[in-house]
């Protein structure tokens, strides 16, 4: 049953505009419809969308390959920025009104949100909302499987494929700003030029150049601590003999197979660690925490401006078909958005 919500205006609309789609199927399949605002639960805040991220699960979740989890909303969308304007009975009263970015559990693509208050990150002022709207789901992902599960530190060397994808630009700018050194694959020369520009140490055309020779002669043999794997199947091999000793192989996609074929001796040997994991299907308490320790240490290195997402390219709203066909054709340099409250 819904919480009975504390809310700024009693005037909220029954009905908001959303994007959704009759069945699975190509970018085409989507459209705007009208669908009754969300309700809330106790623990849940309300956000009137201004932006939305977009992210290569929407892609996956619309091809019908990524249903939502039980009790998500089934509208598209990991992430938003906006204002809240109502919360549930347990949430603090000072949340109204503010403007937040949020991690959610889906719905993101739609006038209005439901997000648990605990997945939400404050955006002062002085931030753009679809900057704020560019980061959660990265942001998230990237400190999770870097940072915790690879277990990053100082003076370290990551590897990363897919250098100017939104996950790949946010493990270029963290792991910078947190000392360590890193290596990205591309596909093509622009990419590799986009990604030294974010920071990246050394930007492969994995088209051009093997990556694991290219990884070999940087690191004088020796290989990098972590790789962030987007890729899988027959890279997860190859990845391993770009792995130093006690080297840790975090994935978190499998873009390119679902299976892997491994020397286990040399994982002995060489004492590798093989991890990797999913964010959205992870308990609302998981994700609180993580969002708790985000705004100690990471979220501040963007409010403050010393660091930015990378930003491709943004959408109104009703063009998110436009949106998913860019993204899957890998144009585009960083972070795609839509466009909500001016569409």
């Amino acid at each position: 049953m819904a919480a009975t919500p504390k809310t700024d205006s009693s005037k909220l609309p029954q009905s908001m505009r959303a994007i959704g789609f009759d069945a699975p199927g190509g970018p085409d399949v989507l459209a705007v419809e009208e669908i009754a605002v969300p309700d809330i639960g106790d623990h849940d805040v309300l956000i009137k969308v201004a932006f939305a991220g977009v992210n290569r699960p929407d892609c996956i979740q619309r091809a019908g390959h990524y249903p939502a989890p039980p009790g998500a909303s089934p509208v598209l969308g990991l992430e938003v920025s906006g204002h809240v304007v109502a919360i549930g009975s347990s949430v603090p009263d000072d949340m109204l009104g503010r403007r937040v970015a949020a991690l959610t559990p889906g719905g993101g693509y739609a006038e209005f949100c439901a997000a648990p208050w605990q997945h939400c990150l404050p955006v002062p002022d002085n931030m753009d909302l679809a900057e704020a709207a560019a980061l959660p789901e990265t942001l998230f992902t990237v400190w999770h499987n870097v940072f915790e599960r690879g277990m990053a530190r100082d003076g370290e060397s990551l590897l990363v494929h897919g250098g100017t994808s939104g996950i790949g630009t946010m493990a270029i700018m963290l792991a910078k700003a947190f000392g360590l050194s890193v290596i990205v694959t591309c596909g093509d020369e622009s990419k590799c030029e986009a990604a030294r520009k974010v920071g990246a140490d050394l930007a492969i055309n994995y088209r051009e150049t093997d990556f694991v020779e290219a990884v070999q002669t940087r690191t004088d043999g020796a290989g990098v601590d972590i790789v962030l794997d987007m890729v899988s199947g027959d890279y997860v091999p190859r990845n391993l003999k770009c792995l130093a000793e006690d080297g840790r192989h975090v994935t978190i996609a499998v873009l390119g197979g679902a299976k892997a074929e491994l020397f286990m001796p040399m994982v002995m040997m060489r004492r590798l660690t093989l991890t990797g994991s999913t964010l959205r299907p992870r308990s609302d308490a998981f994700k609180a925490a993580l969002a708790h320790e985000i705004a100690h240490t990471a979220w501040p290195l963007f409010t403050n401006g010393e660091l930015s997402p990378v930003m491709d390219q943004t959408f109104p709203l009703a063009e998110a078909a436009a949106a998913h066909a860019r993204m899957e054709a890998g144009q585009h340099i960083g972070k795609i958005i839509l466009d909500v409250a001016s569409d």
